[in-house]
């Protein structure tokens, strides 16, 4: 069983609690927004707001997953557990 290990860490790792969760979301994304806004806002500004969301969540959603949320799962790691 290749998976095993990963199943066995998996079954000990609590999730955080659901509060300390959004939480560290909302630390994520309120800067992310702000900042992506302020950087491309007047370039987008005109186009629909269909393509304007578009292209918005393109940036923000793996910048979320891949960079921010991990980033702060680190630095609040300790906290986030307890």
């Amino acid at each position: 069983m290749p998976f095993r290990g990963s199943y066995v860490l998996f079954e000990f790792m609590k999730p955080p609690k659901k509060w300390k969760f959004a939480l560290m979301v909302w630390m994520a994304i309120y800067p992310a927004i702000t900042l992506l806004s302020f950087l491309i806002g007047n370039e987008i500004k005109d186009l629909p707001l269909a393509l304007r969301t578009l292209i918005m969540t393109g940036i923000l959603v793996p910048l979320m997953v891949y960079v921010l949320l991990p980033l702060l799962r680190k630095i609040l790691g300790n906290w986030l557990n307890t």
